[in-house]
């Protein structure tokens, strides 16, 4: 099966434009490891942010695993659509996420926080980061710390009901905080303007959003003989026959 193009491109987006609100939400870690990184080089910063990365991969694959699992105990094709719609809309609720600039939408971090107090102490044991094994660690639990963002994508991802699909989803939205984050992890300065610029911020929204929209539409979409390749060529699904 393709790859879903329009959900790919835009976890990239949210992971580009939405890490100025990680610089936020994680600056205080990120300067935290930045003594250790500064001294190291990139390369530690890189290792640390990469860990992270992979963080969001496993959490991508578990809970795209549970969305395969209870779609297959449905068994039925209108679970599958629902499914689909359901990415739609939770990319459209990420748009609107990126435009929120005073965090009224925070409130979607709050699920996780129980699972990132659990994991506090394993955090806390992993420190100082001054080793290769212990800032990949680090790095994957710092993934696990719950974020209004990341939990957005973790929805998508569920909704995906595919371990390899989620876990791609997230690895691509991983990737696209790496410019932002790895500089901040380094130097301990926040940087990154660019992407904090209310255009670039509702161009992304925008391009997510429409994403969401053609996620909702293309089963009914690909009916149509001259949009079918074109669609299905981008990893939209059809409606179940």
């Amino acid at each position: 099966m393709a790859p879903d193009v329009p959900v790919l491109l835009a976890a990239l987006l949210a992971g580009l434009v939405g890490s100025t609100h990680c610089a936020v939400m994680c600056g205080g870690i990120a300067t935290g490891f930045s003594a250790v990184s500064s001294r190291q080089g990139w390369g530690s910063a890189l290792q640390l942010n990469l860990g992270r990365v992979g963080g969001y991969t496993l959490a991508g694959a578990l809970v795209g695993a549970f969305g395969g699992g209870l779609l297959s105990l449905a068994r039925h094709d209108t679970a599958v659509l629902a499914m689909r719609v359901g990415v739609g809309l939770a990319l459209v609720l990420l748009a609107l996420r990126l435009l929120d600039q005073r965090g009224r939408l925070d409130v979607l971090a709050r699920p996780g926080a129980r699972v990132w107090q659990a994991l506090r102490p394993l955090h806390a044991r992993v420190l100082p980061a001054d080793t290769l094994p212990r800032r990949l660690v680090a790095g994957a639990l710092w993934g696990w710390l719950p974020c209004g963002l990341s939990l957005s994508l973790l929805t998508v991802a569920w909704l995906q009901a595919n371990a390899g699909d989620a876990a791609l989803t997230m690895a691509v939205f991983g990737l696209g905080t790496l410019p932002m984050m790895v500089t901040l992890t380094w130097s301990g300065a926040r940087l990154g303007r660019h992407w904090q610029r209310a255009s670039v911020r509702r161009t992304a929204a925008a391009f997510v959003f429409a994403a969401g929209v053609l996620t909702i539409a293309s089963p009914w979409l690909m009916r149509h003989p001259a949009l079918h390749g074109v669609l299905a060529a981008l990893g939209c699904q059809p409606l179940p026959t």
